[in-house]
Formats: C-alpha cells, sequence, structure tokens
C-alpha cells in the first residue's frame, strides 16, 4: 500500500476531533482516533472512562464500533492522538483489534512515522489463526464427545 499521497494530516485532524468528545473524567487522559475504510468512510472514535475503571472503553474500540455501525469494511489507515493533539500508539490491545479490522497492510501513522500493522504487531495472531488451527487433525471440536474418564 502506497500513502505518499495520503493526506495523513486531515486523518490526524479528525481523530483530534473525535478527541475532544472524549469522556475522560478520571485520567485526564482524553484519546481519539480515526481511519479511513477502504470503501472511503472515516470513522472516528474517542475514550470513554468509567467510575469502574475496567469498564471504560478505548478510542480504538470506539472506533471499531462505529466501522461495523456504519457499514463495515476494512480499515486502510490510522492514527490516534492524546489531549495535545501528539500521535499515539495503540498499546497491544488495540494492536490485536485494528490487525483483525485492518490485516497485516493497514497504515498507522505511529510516533517513528508511517509503519503497516505488521511491522507495528509481527507475527500477529488472527482469524487465520483459527482457521488454520481448526482444520489441524488434532484439534478438539467443540462438538465431540468429551470422555469423563
Amino acid at each position: 500500500m502506497d500513502d505518499s499521497s495520503f493526506d495523513w494530516a486531515a486523518l490526524r485532524a479528525q481523530a483530534a476531533a473525535a478527541m475532544g468528545h472524549a469522556y475522560a473524567p478520571y485520567s485526564g487522559f482524553p484519546v481519539g482516533a480515526a481511519a479511513l475504510v477502504d470503501d472511503g468512510r472515516v470513522v472516528t472514535g474517542c475514550n470513554v472512562e468509567n467510575a469502574a475503571y475496567g469498564v471504560g472503553l478505548c478510542a480504538e474500540c470506539g472506533l471499531v464500533s462505529a466501522l461495523h455501525a456504519s457499514g463495515g469494511g476494512r480499515l486502510t489507515h490510522f492514527v490516534c492522538v492524546n489531549g495535545d493533539g501528539d500521535v499515539l500508539m495503540p498499546c497491544g490491545r488495540c494492536r490485536q483489534l485494528l490487525f483483525e479490522h485492518g490485516g497485516p497492510d493497514l497504515l498507522l501513522l505511529t510516533v517513528s512515522g508511517v509503519r503497516r500493522m505488521d511491522a507495528v504487531l509481527p507475527d500477529a495472531f488472527g482469524p487465520a489463526a483459527l482457521t488454520e488451527y481448526a482444520d489441524h487433525p488434532h484439534a478438539r471440536r467443540a462438538d465431540a464427545a468429551v470422555d469423563p474418564d
């Protein structure tokens, strides 16, 4: 995928606009994310915290939800920013989420420049791994009878 003519500044501005809607009263760390979808749509997300910290939602989760709520597709370009508009690296969990919905070719604007997802998350576990396992002759089938002995 060639990104030489891609307008990263415009996508970053959309991430910053999404960040403006973040709900981060506990951490004080608002985050916004924006991505281009393979059909030309742009989807965005922001973090939404909760007093029960473990149930907060990150910007990437909101973005993937917006992706599916607006018709699905594959992400092609992604950026995430903090409250100052600085580019952030997605955490490991979010890299996995982005890989699932963009694949190895997804381009990310990172703190080190533009990187492909397969460079950001090498040897990623994804849907293909599940298919390969299911096809393996030693795979345990959910519908197989379990011997209690």
